[in-house]
């Protein structure tokens, strides 16, 4: 009977323990995010085929957490994985199939200064977006018209506390002896971004977001200024980007006007874009040779619902048509048409 009593406490002591390990250990989190897209070119789904096609929207598995030192010291650390095994995806040899690709992965540290995060991670540049992003991870997000929307590797980022409960100041840096090319050749100096934002990205602490970035990473120089506010029910933001190209005489502005509005827990969303760079990738896979003078549109409406705390089902449909010029001539760019429908599973 004593041996009995006892074990079952010591089962009690290790139970508790194993929970308050689990509780205070790291937290594991993912993403199921699948949609039906049809297309008539194909230039801006995340396969790049043209019909009907299953999309795997960025889905993710990772484990993050957190542990605090003394003096109020508080290391971080996150490792995100995409995974691709719902859709086939061609390795390096054509052949393999691509299970796994790099998320946003890093160690840092956070103190009263601000936080200090090694590793790879979105760019400040790409950050500074905030909310605005209306259809982002989508084949209607806004990188396929503008450029800077990246993750990088091999690099240090920095976070400001928030100063006066308003303002961050941000940056990026990457290692510059890291990106070098196969002879060793530096393939690009200096490469940054800065962002400072205003306000709440959520919108929740405060009903409005501003930020202004600049960014000399992958080959451009490109600055931007964002905006968001909360007005009621409605939300309405503008993104303008001004992108010039390191290599070459390739410059121009781009700009985003959006609104979305919420109807009984239905968030209808409606956005309007006008690109003259040629930066995103609508303009790099649909042209057939090298122009100048770009102009494109994108008008995209849609709608999404939260059925449950971890479920969204959502839909739109988005027009791409634009020209450029090739030699003295004007060239019509092939219209992209995009009807897709899909849910989204986070846990």
């Amino acid at each position: 009977m004593k041996k009995t009593l006892i074990s079952a406490s010591v089962a009690s002591v290790l139970t508790l323990v194993s929970f308050a390990t689990l509780a205070e250990g790291p937290s594991f989190y993912g993403r199921l995010d699948l949609a039906v897209s049809n297309s008539d070119q194909g230039a801006t789904t995340q396969n790049r085929k043209e019909g009907t096609v299953l999309e795997n929207n960025f889905s993710n598995l990772g484990v993050k957490g957190s542990e605090k030192f003394a003096n109020g010291i508080e290391l971080l650390y996150q490792m995100e994985f995409q995974v691709e095994n719902t859709t086939q995806t061609e390795g390096k040899n054509g052949s393999d199939e691509v299970v796994f690709k790099a998320r946003n992965t890093f160690l840092g540290l956070k103190s009263d200064a601000g936080t200090v995060l090694v590793g790879r991670n979105d760019t400040v540049f790409k950050q500074s977006e905030g909310g605005i992003d209306l259809f982002g991870n989508f084949n209607a997000d806004i990188d396929r018209m503008i450029g800077g929307q990246l993750r990088k590797a091999d690099g240090l980022w920095y976070y400001s506390p928030v100063i006066g409960g308003l303002v961050t100041l941000n940056a990026t840096y990457l290692m510059e002896d890291n990106y070098t090319d196969d002879a060793g050749k530096e393939s690009y100096d200096d490469q940054y971004a800065l962002s400072a934002t205003l306000g709440d990205k959520g919108l929740k602490a405060h009903p409005y977001y501003v930020a202004a970035a600049y960014n000399t990473i992958g080959g451009i120089d490109a600055y931007r200024g964002v905006a968001q506010v909360k007005l009621g029910e409605f939300k309405l933001g503008g993104l303008y980007q001004n992108t010039e190209s390191q290599t070459s005489d390739q410059e121009g502005d781009s700009f985003f006007l959006n609104v979305s509005y919420n109807l009984n827990g239905v968030n209808l969303k409606a956005e309007y874009g006008q690109d003259e760079a040629g930066f995103g990738s609508y303009y790099k896979n649909i042209k057939e040779a090298t122009g100048t003078d770009v102009n494109i549109t994108q008008i995209t409406v849609g709608a999404d619902y939260r059925i449950s705390k971890s479920t969204l089902v959502y839909g739109h449909y988005a027009m791409y048509e634009g020209d450029h010029k090739v030699g003295t001539a004007t060239v019509d760019l092939e219209d992209d048409n995009i009807f897709t429908v899909g849910a989204r599973y986070d846990f």
